[in-house]
């Protein structure tokens, strides 16, 4: 009789988010009843994000939610925009009511059970939530060589850390977040344009004192009503006039400014 094998084991490689409310038990000791009512209504807001970037809600305790993705860069970019979008439900709340998340975000194998997941994958995830301030983001080195270079924000190095019932190190990166990162960057301004003229003069005119003439300007400043006015001092000589409004007429055509 052949002996039964073990099931399978499932497992998988995924972006794990772990999160939670910063000071959440101060919060329902200031208004049990209105602390849980806002809880409700932002994560109405988040749990659409998550949706949103692909990602799926595994379980919720209580003020804290374990998150599933199946990239870690849109797992880092959902982060961001729950980040983000609770800043602005912060705004105008008195600073010892306002709700803030902390979040931590880890790259690795974990064990599937039904709809739950397990493992070092998750419980990294679960201490990297612990280290950031209150409306910041942690990340482990995992998910940032995947994410460097692929989300508009900028990290900072916190070195290997120390986590209890997790056998080695962790390097560890913060996540800087910009209140406009967001937002779709304007266009850069036009600098202007540097123009270089050479304008020749022939001495037609049979008067050897009127010498050939050339003008160069390099300082877009010096303007057409600039090089105008210097023609009119020279009005007495008929050749230079003529040449010098020809090549105005060509430097207005150019683009050159006006003044």
């Amino acid at each position: 009789m052949e002996q039964e094998q073990p099931a399978r084991v499932g497992r998988r490689l995924a972006a794990i988010v772990a999160a939670d409310v910063a000071g959440y038990s101060r919060l329902m000791g200031l208004d049990e009843v209105g602390t849980a009512r806002t809880l409700r209504e932002h994560r109405k807001v988040t749990d659409a994000l998550v949706a949103k970037h692909g990602g799926r809600l595994v379980k919720s305790t209580g003020d804290g939610v374990l998150l599933e993705f199946p990239s870690v860069v849109d797992a880092v970019e959902c982060a961001v925009a729950m980040q983000a979008v609770m800043a602005e439900r912060n705004s105008g709340v008195p600073e010892d009511r306002r709700m803030l998340l902390r979040i931590g975000i880890n790259l690795g194998d974990i064990l599937i059970e039904g709809d739950d997941i397990l493992g070092d994958g998750v419980n990294v995830a679960a201490r990297l939530e612990g280290i950031p301030e209150p409306g910041g983001i942690c990340i482990s080195s995992s998910a940032y060589e995947q994410v460097r270079g692929n989300v508009p924000v900028e990290f900072t190095d916190l070195g290997e850390q120390t986590f209890k019932n997790i056998a080695r190190p962790i390097r560890a990166f913060a996540v800087g977040l910009d209140a406009n990162a967001h937002q779709t960057a304007p266009p850069p301004t036009s600098t202007p344009r540097l123009s270089i003229v050479v304008l020749p003069f022939a001495n037609i005119g049979g008067d050897p004192g009127a010498a050939a003439h050339v003008g160069l300007a390099l300082d877009p400043r010096f303007t057409i009503r600039r090089w105008s006015e210097a023609t009119k001092a020279r009005s007495d000589n008929p050749t230079f006039l003529a040449y010098s409004q020809r090549e105005i007429e060509g430097m207005r055509m150019a683009g050159a400014p006006e003044g």
